[in-house]
């Protein structure tokens, strides 16, 4: 048997790594050929295009934030401005490590340790190039904490800005509002490349309402920057042409307000938990706006921290609330005016007829007694007696008469439980009780039931009825001019701050209140007269040189028991009756509406009363009194 094989050609193996070798030579110097021609091109043929693009790539667009828009009160006093202030920005982009980072800046006290969960999730809904403010208002110290650190944080730096600044602190604070810094909700709604300049808006009042009108239009600047991300000066001859744009600086309020009656105002409760307006009851400009207590709103400006805002929000008296349009309260007697015109419009009643006031009410076939404020009852009292003395026996018998829908449709002509329109905004409507609200309301058929005795505590401003400062106010405007119908508004014009060109802001009137005799306004407002002149606020008309009209009122806060009397000595203070008084004057022509309510404050004559006759005075005189001590509550109408 015999073995096959074949002999290996070494020559032609040879032959073929040799073609292999120079194909790979062929192709190595043909790419090598092309990059050399690739560097030429670029390094020779395209240096100049490529060095100034180079240079262009360390240009950062920075925006140039407007001036905000400067708000004045009616007599050109500034009541909010813009200041320069440093504050310490950052761009996350150009930050290493941005966790370490801020707990750096905290370490040296840049910025507390209780923020720095805020200070991420506004970081996290910037943009990455943005420049996001992480610390508001840089103290001289502060700017020297962060000079000697500063090499430590690259895209960290100081940035000079103008920072709002409210000259007058507190006064008219829940008015004109306050900026702060801007929200993850409020990036959901605004324009980001609008603000990409700014780190505040406007949060509440005319600062909220108005932004688009207080805010400019940011400009936009060329800046050159190192590797770290920091503004340089000079790149010797690569230094490109910088491009600068300029906004446009935000439009200046004039507002409603007068500052010396707001200050009169706000003096007389400093130290209460009240609410005043005070309106022109011909075009519906409010004069003074008072919630107090108030607050600082440089605070917010600056920047506040978590602690400082939980001291605030946690306040059992509630600074930050707003009780001249949120605040929502019984209107007790100031209704009785208008419960009074509803029973002459609907023919219930003679004004002239007198009815006798033993002290209390019952239903017929009822034990139950719904007891005046004054125990032995105010006699034989006609209409206007009823109003001037706020007899609740006689308005007992009248609501009963007029029944829940005829009361809920004529009060509701006067605004009551539904928002004024005034332009800050925030409103809340409060209740208008009705059979159908109550259907509504009510889950339980048992408590759905509408029961006379509600009627009957309807009729004097109690039960479920709750109403607004504001809405008082616009009530008594609408009785002060006889019908007419104003919205309430705080901004009185605009003012352009390139051309100084001032555009008023036209009031809104609305449908006006008709009634069937126009004599039906005359015999109300004699109440009302009547109520200064005689009446349970004559004390606070003493002296007067122009004529008033006007209302006390009490607000229970809790219910007294049937057989029960109600001792002011026993009650908690925050459980004793809310003060009520409204007026207007003069009667013949009226000028100003006032509004006033003092929470837990006992008495509308003796608390409230002289504080809305010390608003009228400030406005109608020029005569600014302001208590040297808290007011003291008067003891002659406990009730009223």
């Amino acid at each position: 048997m015999s073995l096959g094989g074949r002999i290996k050609d070494f020559w032609r193996e040879q032959h073929l790594f040799e073609q292999r070798i120079v194909l790979a030579i062929v192709i190595i110097a043909a790419l090598s050929i092309v990059l050399l021609l690739r560097l030429g091109w670029l390094q020779i043929v395209k240096h100049g295009f490529y060095t100034e693009l180079a240079a262009g790539n360390q240009v950062r667009i920075e925006a140039l934030p407007a001036p905000r828009g400067v708000i004045y009160d009616r007599n050109g006093v500034i009541l909010a401005e813009n200041q320069p202030a440093y504050q310490l920005e950052l761009v996350p982009e150009q930050v290493p490590d941005l966790n370490w980072t801020l707990r750096r800046l905290a370490e040296i006290g840049l910025i507390a340790e209780e923020d720095l969960d805020d200070v991420r999730r506004t970081i996290r809904s910037r943009r990455g190039f943005d420049s996001v403010p992480i610390r508001l208002r840089l103290t001289d110290e502060d700017m020297a904490t962060f000079g000697v650190h500063r090499f430590e944080f690259p895209g960290v730096d100081i940035r000079t800005r103008l920072a709002r600044h409210y000259p007058l602190g507190e006064i008219a604070v829940h008015a004109i509002g306050y900026v702060g810094t801007i929200s993850e909700s409020d990036l959901q709604r605004i324009d980001r490349d609008r603000y990409a300049g700014s780190s505040t808006i406007g949060k509440v009042g005319v600062e909220a309402a108005f932004e688009n009108v207080l805010r400019g239009r940011d400009g936009r600047r060329e800046i050159m920057v190192n590797a770290r991300g920091r503004s340089v000066d000079k790149l010797g001859p690569l230094q490109p042409e910088l491009k600068r744009s300029p906004g446009e600086p935000g439009h200046d309020l004039f507002l409603t307000l007068d500052l010396e009656v707001q200050q009169v105002a706000e003096a007389w409760v400093k130290d209460r938990r009240a609410a005043i307006i005070a309106l022109d009851p011909q075009n519906g400009e409010v004069l003074a706006l008072v919630s107090r207590p108030g607050f600082d709103p440089n605070g917010f400006a600056r920047g506040l921290s978590r602690s400082e805002f939980k001291l605030l929000n946690e306040d059992p008296d509630r600074p930050l609330f707003n009780r001249t349009v949120r605040g929502l309260y019984p209107p007790g007697s100031t209704i009785k005016p208008i419960v009074a015109m509803a029973g002459l419009e609907y023919g219930i009643i003679d004004p002239l007829e007198a009815r006798f006031c033993p002290g209390y009410f019952s239903l017929p076939g009822s034990r139950h007694r719904f007891r005046d404020w004054q125990p032995r009852g105010h006699g034989n009292v006609d209409m206007v007696t009823a109003i001037a003395q706020s007899c609740d026996p006689y308005f007992y018998a009248l609501a009963e008469r007029l029944g829940v829908q005829r009361l809920h449709d004529f009060l509701g002509r006067f605004g009551l439980a539904a928002e004024t329109g005034i332009d800050i905004g925030g409103e809340k409507t409060g209740v208008l009780p009705s059979v159908e609200w109550k259907r509504k309301v009510f889950k339980r058929r048992s408590e759905q039931v509408w029961f006379p005795g509600e009627t009957v505590i309807f009729g004097i401003g109690q039960g479920y009825m709750t109403s607004t400062p504001m809405q008082i106010a616009q009530m008594t405007a609408i009785v002060a001019t006889r019908g007419r119908h104003w919205v309430p508004h705080v901004v009185r014009a605009t003012r352009d701050p390139v051309t100084q060109r001032v555009t008023t802001i036209k009031p809104k009137s609305l449908p006006a209140v008709k009634l069937q005799n126009d004599a039906h306004w005359d015999k109300a407002i004699n109440g009302m007269r009547a109520v200064m002149q005689g009446g349970t606020a004559s004390r606070a008309a003493f002296g007067a040189p122009y004529s008033i009209a006007g209302k006390t009122g009490t607000a229970q806060v809790f219910t007294v028991a049937q057989n029960a009397r109600y001792n002011e000595s026993a009650i908690a203070e925050r459980l004793r009756d809310h003060a009520w008084f409204v007026a207007f004057a003069p009667i013949e022509d009226p000028k100003i509406a006032v509004v006033v309510l003092v929470e837990n404050g006992r008495s509308g004559s003796g608390t409230a009363a002289p504080i809305a006759r010390a608003v009228m005075d400030a406005y109608l005189l020029r005569k600014f009194i302001v208590p040297t001590a808290a007011p003291v509550t008067d003891t002659i109408n406990p009730g009223e």
